[in-house]
């Protein structure tokens, strides 16, 4: 645009130089066209001002259009040819960036107040006229009628060539009369508005406010109203508009009649209205999406006393099958089949489905018997599910998790009832699937307390919230410290110290278990060379050795060797100083991809432990190819002999498994050692080494030096 680069008060000239090309040609002035210019600059200023004011003021386009008629513009032409400069070029020149939607809006508005204050200003023109027409009528009959004839064609004129309805009607609401526009507007029969009274028009959308605001007007309180407002058509359909009514009043200031101007809006309320229909319901099933269900469920939460809510999480179990072996196009068929029987189950009052997105539905009940009619609701879902979907000539057999939640309004709000549904619902596919659970608020605390852990488990590295502690490993035949076992520990700011058997699945299931075993490797060796370098210095009794845990994700990673070398060495620690303890469930059909790692860690010099041992039913004949020196016997072989005399049978089992073991050269170690009945039965077992709380709990590294001196001395 030309005049992007101009001021704002070049641009408003802009405009009134257009204005005036335009009208100058229909207006009845002896000044020229350069002047008459100068009369529209103030007048587009205005118009200006109006469009851009925060609060939009119709007062503002009253006046314009009002002072075309102080211009002797009292040519419908000028009107019409006004009304299309502002709708073509206003908002062009003297509009604002990013408000373009917006200023055409108001654009509009401010050509019906311009209309209407030129229709107001011609009235009260031909009414002074006729005044003045009437105190000469003595002298000069003939001029005074050719001069209101005049007036009153033009303001016909004006009247019936708008293009925007008009309507006048008396102060009692007797219509008495309209414009070609209002009668197109309602169907082209002028007999069905002149003579009705406006009181007649009411629809059930009106707002209290217009009826007030009419009262008002009549009564003389107000000059004009602008609302939006419904009506129904002779032929029942409805058209919606803009509506502006303003107060005519006779020479002297009385109220005399009602001036209506309407724009029709109701393409674009329909426009609106469809708009609306694809932002709240869903593309592929038709149903509500999560958008209109959430507005349902916060209007559930929150009526009245004595009001209840159900809800029912849904979410298909094994949907990603279908995806992934028929397509998506079979995956969606199967959906909208899905949502048209959902939908089928929910159609009492107060019922909803909506699709909150992938294969997750939910179904709502409102009412203050929901305990009840929610377990009817997933009853039915449950039963319409049942039979199979038939897609691209298959027949699918259709399972769903529910999670439901019920309760009394007005304690929770939408999200957390959501949260607590999905959680419920997570617990009844965990359960097996294909069957809903019931919320349970401590297994949702329980629930919420393992996500907030297993989101804070990165930035808990980061900040170095981890520590270790380490358990003694002792010398079954002297009662020596040989070593210890390295047990990492999170000390969270909010739960206080939390346990492996608590975060180590988190960390597992993140994959965060890999940066947390290698911190957790650095940290033991570098502490094993601290207990070596004392050794050395004869403040320690002997070489102790550190035996640290990997868990299953950290076997299979690529990085495994290359990093247990590189820590070592970085450290200035032998490999004979660490023991690598795995899981025999983790090595249960471990093909040689798997042992690979292991193997080149034991040809170094490191240990392999076999931890657990005896509870991953493995083949004790596997022993031969594992790459292991010692087992760790799983504290259940060891219980029964805490007190004298031991289970015979447990004597046997663990009496054939050091037997077994010594024989393949491996040591055995026994963990949970309690008593000094344990320790004395697994002695003369021969049993090599033992931990537990007999000999120490998981303490600070320094303490292990303690327990090592003590020995030595003892």
């Amino acid at each position: 645009m030309s005049g992007e680069a101009d001021g704002p008060e070049d641009r408003v000239r802009r405009f009134a130089t257009i204005w005036s090309r335009a009208i100058f040609p229909v207006t009845a002035t002896s000044l020229t066209r350069a002047e008459f210019e100068l009369q529209l600059v103030p007048l587009a200023r205005r118009l200006r001002d109006a469009l851009l004011e925060r609060v939009f003021d119709s007062g503002e386009g009253q006046a314009v259009g009002a002072a075309l008629i102080g211009t002797h513009c009292t040519d419908p032409e000028a009107l019409s040819r006004t009304l299309d400069c502002v709708d073509a070029y206003l908002v062009l020149y003297c509009g604002e960036e990013g408000r373009q939607e917006d200023l055409r809006a108001r654009s509009a508005r401010l050509q019906h107040a311009v209309a209407a204050g030129f229709a107001a200003a011609l009235r009260e023109r031909t009414l002074s006229e006729q005044e003045a027409i009437s105190r000469a009528a003595l002298n000069a009959r003939s001029v005074v009628a050719e001069a209101l004839h005049a007036s009153e064609a033009r303001f016909r004129a004006v009247f019936h060539g708008a293009a925007i309805g008009i309507g006048i009607a008396d102060l009692s609401g007797t219509v008495l009369e309209v414009n070609d526009a209002l009668i197109r507007m309602f169907g082209g029969l002028e007999n069905q508005l002149r003579g009705r009274n406006v009181a007649e028009w009411t629809h059930p959308d009106d707002s209290p406010h217009v009826w007030k605001l009419y009262d008002e007007l009549v009564r003389g309180e107000r000059e004009h109203y602008r609302v939006e407002k419904a009506f129904y058509r002779p032929d029942g359909t409805v058209l919606w508009t803009n509506l502006t009514v303003s107060l005519l009043r006779d020479a002297d200031g009385v109220p005399q009649y009602q001036l209506a101007l309407m724009e029709d809006t109701t393409e674009r309320r329909l426009l609106n209205l469809r708009l609306r229909y694809e932002a709240t319901h869903d593309a592929l099933t038709g149903l509500p999406n999560r958008t209109l269900f959430f507005e349902r469920l916060e209007k559930a939460l929150a009526a009245g006393d004595g009001a209840r809510f159900g809800l029912c999480y849904l979410d298909l179990d094994g949907f990603k099958t279908v995806n992934d072996s028929l397509g998506h196009a079979a995956g969606d068929r199967l959906l909208v089949e899905v949502a048209d029987r959902l939908q089928s189950c929910a159609t009492a009052p107060g019922e909803m489905v909506a699709r909150l997105g992938g294969d997750e539905f939910v179904a709502l009940t409102t009412g203050r018997d929901t305990e009840a009619e929610v377990d009817e609701l997933a009853g039915r879902i449950m039963h319409a599910l049942s039979t199979p979907i038939r897609v691209e000539g298959r027949e699918l057999t259709v399972r769903g998790s529910i999670g439901i939640v019920e309760g009394p309004a007005g304690e929770r709000g939408a999200a957390e009832v959501l949260r607590s549904a999905d959680i419920t619902m997570y617990r009844a596919k965990s359960a097996g699937g294909n069957r809903f659970e019931l919320a349970d608020p401590e297994a949702d605390a329980r629930a919420i307390t393992r996500h907030g852990l297993t989101t804070a488990l990165p930035a808990a590295l980061e900040r170095g919230e981890f520590f270790i502690e380490y358990q003694p490993l002792v010398h079954l035949g002297d009662g020596s410290v040989r070593g210890a076992e390295a047990l990492v520990r999170w000390l969270h700011p909010q739960h206080g110290v939390i346990g492996p058997d608590r975060f180590i699945p988190l960390a597992e299931h993140t994959g965060l278990i890999v940066p947390l075993g290698r911190w957790v490797l650095e940290e033991s060796v570098r502490q094993a060379r601290t207990w070596e370098a004392r050794t050395a210095e004869g403040t320690a009794a002997g070489p102790l050795r550190v035996n640290v845990n990997l868990s299953p994700m950290q076997l299979t990673h690529p990085g495994l060797v290359s990093d247990t070398v590189e820590i070592l060495e970085r450290a200035g620690l032998e490999p004979g100083a660490l023991c690598l303890e795995v899981t025999e469930s983790a090595l249960i059909g471990a093909d040689d991809d798997l042992l690979k790692p292991l193997r080149r860690l034991a040809e170094m010099g490191v240990d392999i432990a076999l931890d657990d041992f005896g509870t991953g039913y493995s083949n004790l004949a596997n022993l031969r190819r594992l790459p292991v020196s010692i087992l760790k016997l799983d504290r259940s072989f060891t219980q029964g002999m805490q007190h004298f005399p031991a289970d015979p049978v447990d004597l046997k089992i663990v009496e054939g498994i050091v037997s077994l073991a010594h024989s393949l050269d491996l040591a055995v170690t026994v963990e949970g050692v309690e008593t000094g009945a344990q320790a004395d039965q697994l002695r003369e077992l021969g049993c090599d080494t033992a931990q537990g709380w007999y000999y120490a709990r998981p303490g600070p590294p320094d303490r292990l030096h303690e327990l090592a001196l003590a020995d030595a001395t003892s």
